[in-house]
């Protein structure tokens, strides 16, 4: 029989009560006490980055929350977040970003006791930065094109950069834009380097007449070079590999006069919640076993760690001429703002 005395019905509101406000006390703390969690801003693939992610979660139990964006986006969320971070490691992405985060602090200083038996660029990669960031692959810039539609149309394939501001070519040449991609940064910061400033963005302006789209992420020329939506793609060699090896008819090419490249990066972002299982994850990350996922999934850099095999299909840098790439100086972000804001004015928004 139902107890319906004052006294009883009194002591059941009053628990109530407590149990209520407990409930709603641990909602609330919920996402800043969370265990077994790690939010991953990710640069590269998006089936890397699921398998990095799947795989992890898979081995460990711990929980990882992934969004994919190019690197110039992920550092634009950082600079956004830096008063209330989101995100606990960048993981992937061009290298440049990276080091332009150390510099304006938003990353955080850590030594992986991986770090010395890493390749000798990932290793200088954390000691330009002060080691707010690692490298964990290595990919060079260069182009592709469609060889049907060259064929078809009778052109002479481009070899060089040179090539690529000729008037055949003209709505023909597709490359990202370098506030978003950091695949289009390495390309600005390589030309700069390669003909000096003003020399670069004169080039930069023939080039623009004969862009078609700037595309927001580094790899989409790649893409629409094989769907035969543009003749000619700038992206890294290793993205059009993937493309080519779709049975796409793609050509890769290292540019005639050199190129630059990327250390993509992995970095621990400063304030974040969960940075105890973020450099767990970051050990996890420089092991040969996480990194054989890159050519298990498509993409072929070169691994920065020497125990990883590195994938046959990756470019035979041997046959690259590489640039002596100053990440330093194209690292930092001073010189960020003011060639991006030279090259949205000089050359993005000038009249074609």
């Amino acid at each position: 029989m139902q107890d319906t005395t004052p006294q009883r019905r009194l002591a059941t509101r009053l628990l109530a009560t407590l149990f209520g406000s407990a409930a709603l006390a641990a909602v609330a703390a919920g996402p800043a006490a969370a265990q077994g969690t790690v939010e991953m801003y990710c640069g590269v693939d998006e089936a890397w980055c699921r398998a990095m992610a799947n795989t992890y979660q898979q081995e460990t139990g711990v929980k990882v929350d992934m969004i994919r964006m190019s690197a110039g986006e992920t550092y634009a969320r950082i600079r956004a977040e830096k008063d209330n971070p989101r995100g606990d490691i960048w993981w992937g992405g061009t290298g440049d970003p990276h080091l332009q985060a150390a510099d304006e602090d938003l990353t955080e200083s850590y030594t992986s006791p991986l770090l010395p038996k890493l390749r000798d660029w990932a290793q200088h990669q954390a000691a330009i930065s002060h080691n707010r960031t690692v490298g964990i692959y290595l990919g060079a810039l260069g182009f592709g094109y469609n060889t049907e539609d060259m064929t078809r149309r009778k052109l002479t394939p481009p070899a060089c950069w040179a090539d690529l501001i000729k008037p055949e070519f003209k709505g023909d040449v597709q490359m990202a834009d370098p506030n978003s991609s950091g695949t289009a940064w390495t390309m600005l910061a390589t030309i700069v380097q390669l003909m000096g400033e003003d020399n670069a963005f004169a080039y930069f302006r023939k080039l623009n007449g004969n862009i078609n789209e700037y595309t927001k992420a580094g790899a989409a020329p790649a893409l629409a070079t094989g769907q035969g939506e543009t003749l000619i793609g700038i992206a890294f060699q290793h993205d059009i590999i993937q493309v080519a090896r779709t049975k796409k008819p793609v050509q890769v090419v290292s540019p005639c006069e050199g190129t630059g490249y990327e250390i993509g990066s992995m970095s621990l972002i400063k304030g974040a919640h969960h940075m105890d299982e973020a450099k767990k994850f970051y050990e996890w990350a420089l092991t040969p076993q996480a990194q054989t996922l890159a050519a298990q999934n498509g993409s072929f850099q070169i691994p920065s760690n020497p125990a990883t095999p590195v994938p046959p299909e990756a470019p035979d840098l041997s046959k690259v001429k590489l640039i002596a790439y100053d990440f330093a100086t194209y690292g930092a972000a001073a010189t960020r703002t003011r060639l991006l804001a030279r090259w949205a004015s000089d050359v993005k928004n000038a009249p074609k």
